[in-house]
């Protein structure tokens, strides 16, 4: 079967389109950051979605949020664009121009998009940005075909690139796959295990290779591109998986005690399919009654008793309060970020520079849902 689609031609921009990125002097409001780093990507991120075959493309543009599931044009929410406004808040800080840089912002955002459409299959999530996940829709095999096929165009864009760092960008972010796709691996082994023998140097360390490696790469990449030598682009890297573990930790304490209407997800979510998030770990760790409890709740296949499934649930989120795993997770999350504030030191030290990173950073460790 051959698609008649060409794999090289770029689908237009809108006429009169002109991407805009925050400029000095205009303050480092995470919103606003926000706000302009998908106004520059999304019109480079779509042209690339658009130039899919059309079985690929009508998956991801339904993942995006850009069309329903009968192919219908929908508003939808595309994320909030914390990856790509990394790479281009990076190369502000050192002094580059981050337009120069939209291409490989959204090579990616494209490989962050290639992880939810993977990791929804394998964990068998229903649920996603309000919406439900694109293989219960597709299907598993559509959904990781249309995972695979995002990949493999995140490195086009960047060969793509006429850009002098888009070599050692592309070699940058292949290398942030072999360890998403461990990560992933090492969160799947851990799942499989009896809640008392998984230890929380494991969880966190499959935690920096699953959340944190890509937000490094997203700062190094930026570095890259602003021109900046090595030592500069490792301590944006470290930065960047600090501020990633702290995102990771609150995450978790979200995915237990977030607002589903603002999440997206049900309530308690990851207790319900027996996650061993870091506040759970924790709390298992603790040497508590309540720890002990827990360990009793989580070791059943599935959540019932005489309060029923939702009673159960909460008395599991009552268990990893009681034992310290909430305080635990928001104790650790402040330190991480501490640690990736002195990675930002060390990479911009004028603080000026570096307003627009920590303001990102405080966005995803300080969020409520």
């Amino acid at each position: 079967m051959t698609d008649t689609t060409d794999m090289t031609e770029r689908a237009p921009r809108p006429m009169g389109h002109r991407p805009r990125a925050v400029q000095p002097g205009e303050g480092y409001e995470a919103a606003e950051i926000l706000t302009s780093a998908r106004s520059c990507v999304d019109p480079e991120l779509r042209a690339a979605v658009e130039s899919l075959p059309g079985s690929m493309r009508r998956v991801a543009l339904y993942h995006f949020g850009w069309e329903h599931a009968d192919g219908t044009p929908a508003a939808g929410n595309a994320g909030k664009a914390i990856r790509p406004a990394l790479v281009l808040a990076a190369v502000r800080a050192l002094g580059g121009d981050p337009l120069s840089a939209v291409r490989a912002a959204a090579a990616v955002e494209l490989t962050h998009n290639f992880t939810l459409l993977h990791d929804d299959v394998m964990d068998r999530d229903a649920t996603r940005r309000h919406r439900p996940t694109a293989w219960t829709v597709f299907g598993d095999a559509d959904a990781i075909l249309a995972g695979d096929t995002l990949q493999a165009l995140a490195q086009r864009l960047l060969a793509e690139d006429p850009h002098p760092g888009a070599p050692a960008a592309a070699a940058r972010l292949a290398a942030c796959v072999v360890e998403l796709c461990a990560g992933q691996h090492a969160d799947c082994a851990l799942e499989s295990r009896a809640p008392g023998e998984v230890s929380l140097g494991e969880c966190l360390a499959m935690a920096e290779a699953k959340t944190g490696a890509l937000l490094g790469c997203a700062c190094a990449i930026g570095a890259v591109y602003a021109g900046a030598g090595a030592d500069t682009a490792e301590a944006l890297d470290g930065f960047g998986r600090q501020a990633g573990l702290a995102f990771q930790l609150i995450d978790d304490v979200i995915g237990i005690w977030g607002d589903p209407a603002r999440t997206g997800k049900p309530a308690r979510a990851d207790l319900a399919a027996r996650k061993k998030s870091l506040p759970v770990v924790a709390a298992l760790a603790s040497g508590t009654p309540e720890g002990e409890e827990l360990a009793g709740l989580y070791g059943r296949e599935t959540a019932g008793g005489a309060d029923g499934p939702e009673g159960e649930l909460e008395r599991m989120a009552r268990a990893v309060e009681r034992a310290g795993g909430r305080d635990w997770a928001q104790l650790h999350a402040a330190d991480r970020m501490s640690r990736a504030l002195g990675e930002l030191a060390r990479a911009v030290p004028d603080p000026e520079r570096a307003g627009g990173l920590l303001a990102l950073a405080e966005f995803v460790t300080r969020r409520s849902h």
